[in-house]
C-alpha cells in the first residue's frame, strides 16, 4: 500500500512537472527596443562623460602641481617642501575620493543608473508577470543575464510579446538561439507562437 501511494505521488509530481510551461526573454533586446530606455542611456552617458572630465581636470591639476614642485624644489626650504608635498597628497586623495564617489560600486553613476532604469525594469517585470500568469508559464528565464543558456529555441522566446504587452514595436530581431547546443532542434523561429 505504501509503495502504491509513493508511486502515485511520484507519478503525479512527474505529470505536474511535465505540464509546466517555460519560456525566456532577452531583457537586453527588450530594453534596446524601448525608446525611453535609449534616451535615459544617452543621458547617463552624458553625465558619465561630464564626471569623467571633472576627475581628469583634478588629475591634470595634480600633475601641474607636481611639475611645479619638481621645478621649484631646489629653491624651497624643507618646511616649504613638506607643505607642498602634503598639498599634492591631499589633492590626490581628494581626486581619488571624487572618483570613488562618482564611479564606485555604490557611487553616483550606479545610483543614477538605478534611478533611470528601475521604473523601466519594473514595467518590464510587470508585463512578464502578467503574461506568465495569463498564459500559465511556471518559469521565465532571462537569457541576457548571468544564467548560462547553451541553447534556446525561438519557440520559447517571449521578448517580442513582452514588448507588445508594453506597447512598443520591435525594431531589431533577437539573437536567434546561441547555436552552441549539441542536441537537436533548429531554433529557426518558424515555430514561434
Amino acid at each position: 500500500m505504501r509503495k502504491a501511494i509513493l508511486t502515485l505521488a511520484i507519478t503525479l509530481t512527474a505529470i505536474g512537472a511535465m505540464a509546466q510551461r517555460f519560456g525566456y526573454v532577452d531583457s537586453q533586446f527588450i530594453l534596446e527596443n524601448i525608446p525611453e530606455y535609449n534616451q535615459k542611456q544617452k543621458q547617463l552617458d552624458e553625465v558619465s562623460v561630464a564626471w569623467q572630465q571633472e576627475i581628469e581636470a583634478l588629475y591634470t591639476e595634480i600633475d601641474r602641481m607636481y611639475k611645479d614642485y619638481q621645478a621649484e624644489q631646489i629653491l624651497l626650504t624643507d618646511d616649504m617642501k613638506l607643505k607642498r608635498e602634503e598639498q599634492i597628497i591631499e589633492k590626490e586623495k581628494a581626486a581619488k575620493d571624487k572618483q570613488r564617489q562618482r564611479f564606485g560600486p555604490q557611487g553616483d553613476l550606479f545610483k543614477k543608473r538605478q534611478e533611470f532604469t528601475k521604473p523601466i525594469q519594473d514595467k518590464i517585470y510587470a508585463a512578464i508577470k502578467t503574461m506568465a500568469d495569463a498564459k500559465g508559464y511556471a518559469v521565465i528565464f532571462d537569457k541576457s543575464g548571468t544564467l548560462t543558456m547553451l541553447y534556446t529555441s525561438d519557440k520559447y522566446d517571449l521578448s517580442e510579446e513582452i514588448l507588445k504587452e508594453l506597447g512598443y514595436s520591435v525594431k531589431a530581431a533577437p539573437d536567434s538561439g546561441t547555436g552552441t547546443s549539441t542536441g537537436t532542434g533548429s531554433g529557426t523561429g518558424s515555430d514561434k507562437k
